[in-house]
């Protein structure tokens, strides 16, 4: 059963490996949409001219600007072997379960090539596999 997870019920932010992360307060099954990646829908121009990490390509022609607090989604680290993924449905982003997910992990879906190499490949991947 796919439900998206309004309000936080299921998902905390706290400290992660990477900084802040989401992570999982009850078991969560493969396929489960776990939230919404929301904030100022935007034209990829002006999505291109903020200096902003937060910036979800959505289509040719509109990003989401994320960064506002409220987009709790936005805690979600990035890991080279996600257990989620971001899926477009209808111009909407969701992070949804890729596996069987236990209370108290962390959520992490894999940014894309282009977020990698651009911003997490300068400083170091901090995800778990890169880590070990």
């Amino acid at each position: 059963m796919n439900q998206v997870r309004e309000k936080n019920v299921f998902v905390k932010v706290k400290r992660s490996s990477a900084g802040l992360g989401l992570f999982a307060v009850v078991p969560m099954n493969k396929g489960t949409t776990i939230i919404e990646y929301i904030g100022e829908r935007i034209s990829v121009v002006e999505g291109n001219l903020r200096n902003n990490r937060y910036i979800f390509n959505v289509s040719s022609r509109i990003d989401i600007d994320g960064s506002p607090r409220y987009n709790t989604a936005r805690y979600i680290n990035h890991s080279c072997k996600p257990n989620c993924e971001a899926i477009n449905r209808r111009g909407r982003v969701f992070i949804v379960a890729k596996k069987n997910i236990k209370a108290g992990e962390e959520r992490h879906y894999n940014y894309g090539q282009n977020y990698f190499e651009g911003l997490i490949a300068v400083h170091g991947c901090l995800c778990a596999k890169c880590t070990v």
